[in-house]
């Protein structure tokens, strides 16, 4: 039998692909069409054509603490996720706008605080979190920019609304993916793929490279880039050699780079050589030992000093992570309020704090239906999904949220949208969330696309993939 659409079910979900009534949405009408009119088996032969692709090229994740294999292929679907143009307008005016007002808000709180003095955000919220980094405080970055690469995670609800989940503006990961997804899926679909008019990512390479460089100190022509990685253990390192072999400048480790003259230099066959921008995939704590962790040997010794006198950039820049704190993330609307006068375009999820008693209390009442976060967190740890969790898992969350509530936070179990995916010889709907990416240069870019992530498991709702998620390619139409 051919694979057609005709048995599929949305389950009162938003479907992004596929309305309520089994008709395609219409920016999915062609790609639809091209599925439901190959032949039999056509459709299954491409998925496992596109994941030999995957498992050639090595696109790989690391999954922590697994017996059978620290190297993982992502898992890869073939159908991929359609965003139409006027709903790209709206999430792309919405996260420049967001990118905008957490940048003011970075140089703020580590300048004159002044959003704290005026008690917009409470200051014990900013100065007791573990992403605060004090050593920042009074810190000068290259072009007044802190965040220059960003991922924030968007999910639709069921009336079809989107939401940010969160921001990542430490280490985003998950760019190299989008890349790869898009060269498999053209060759895959390339009938759909052309007449569907998807605008292109390709180019995200070329324009990271122009954003690092716009970073460089002002005498510099012709400015030394290299992407700084942890090593070939961490979970994202496939994407670190990616990017820098995309871009064309070294991947270096701590241990290739030395501080002297003070300025920063990298070790080569030809001996040191200056490196004017450091795009550093490494956590804070572990850059700078004399600085931050002093047991850190994945870091430089000194770098903060040479990045402090102006003679080296790094992005992003330290202690952004204090803007993807989740308690800081519910002041999202009075933040953009504050430095921009005006409105949140793209709004949050409702989200309890349980730092405040009343709070608190709600949400220790309710367990069994909120989802809880650890507010400094990262790639669905630390969380509890309360529909699907047990009696015990509610008891030991409740235990941690009374012995430091200003660490977690809780929001309502939303019905995430979903979108086919191929199961065997079947389509079959699962939850999935998106993340664009934003570059913030010269001025500030959202890449046309971003990292569709899907919860292959039936009826979960985490899309990560430590946590067994994959991904589709997504389609921005013209």
């Amino acid at each position: 039998m051919p694979l057609d659409f005709k048995l599929y079910d949305t389950e009162g979900f938003y479907d992004e692909l596929i309305q309520p009534t089994g008709a395609p949405r219409p920016g999915a009408k062609i790609l639809v069409g091209r599925i439901e009119s190959l032949q039999d088996g056509e459709i299954i032969a491409r998925q496992k054509a596109a994941e030999a692709a995957m498992y050639n090229m090595g696109i790989t994740f690391t999954v922590y603490g697994n017996d059978e294999s620290t190297e993982k292929i992502f898992p890869f679907d073939i159908v991929p996720r359609i965003v139409e143009a006027k709903d790209w307008e709206y999430i792309e005016r919405g996260l420049k706008q967001r990118i905008h007002a957490l940048n003011l808000f970075l140089d703020d709180i580590y300048h004159k605080q002044k959003i704290l003095k005026d008690k917009i955000i409470p200051a014990d919220m900013i100065l007791s979190a573990s992403s605060f980094r004090p050593q920042c405080v009074g810190l000068d970055v290259p072009r007044g920019i802190w965040c220059h690469i960003t991922g924030t995670d968007l999910i639709r609800d069921r009336d079809g609304q989107h939401y940010v989940l969160e921001d990542n503006l430490r280490c985003p990961s998950g760019v190299s993916y989008v890349l790869e997804n898009r060269q498999v899926l053209k060759r895959t679909l390339p009938v759909a793929f052309e007449a569907s008019r998807v605008r292109a990512v390709d180019d995200y390479p070329a324009r990271l490279l122009e954003t690092l460089q716009f970073l460089a100190p002002d005498n510099i022509s012709s400015p030394t880039v290299v992407v700084l990685t942890p090593g070939m253990y961490n979970s994202a390192y496939f994407e670190h050699s990616f990017l820098a072999q995309q871009m064309g400048v070294e991947l270096v480790e701590g241990s290739d780079l030395v501080v002297m003259d003070g300025s920063v230099h990298m070790r080569t066959t030809r001996g040191f050589q200056r490196v004017d921008v450091i795009y550093r995939r490494i956590d804070d704590d572990f850059i700078d030992p004399k600085t931050f962790r002093a047991d850190s040997v994945l870091g430089v010794p000194g770098l903060m000093d040479v990045y402090r006198n102006g003679r080296v950039a790094l992005a992003n820049a330290p202690g952004t992570g204090i803007a993807d704190d989740k308690a800081v993330y519910t002041y999202l609307p009075q933040i953009v309020k504050y430095y921009l006068g005006e409105d949140m375009i793209l709004p949050n999820v409702p989200t309890h704090i349980c730092a405040d008693e009343k709070e608190r209390e709600y949400v220790l009442a309710n367990l069994d239906k909120l989802v809880v976060k650890a507010t400094n967190e990262s790639g669905g740890y630390g969380m509890l999904v309360g529909p699907h969790s047990t009696k015990a898992q509610q008891a030991e969350f409740a235990e941690l949220i009374r012995k430091n509530p200003r660490n977690y936070i809780a929001q309502p179990t939303l019905a995430l949208s979903r979108a086919p995916v191929l199961v065997g010889d079947h389509f079959e709907g699962r939850h999935i969330d998106l993340r664009p990416y934003i570059l913030y240069g010269k001025d500030i870019y959202v890449v046309p696309g971003g990292l569709t992530r899907v919860a292959l498991k039936k009826g979960s709702l985490v899309v990560n993939s430590s946590q067994g998620g994959g991904s589709k390619d997504t389609w921005v139409l013209s």
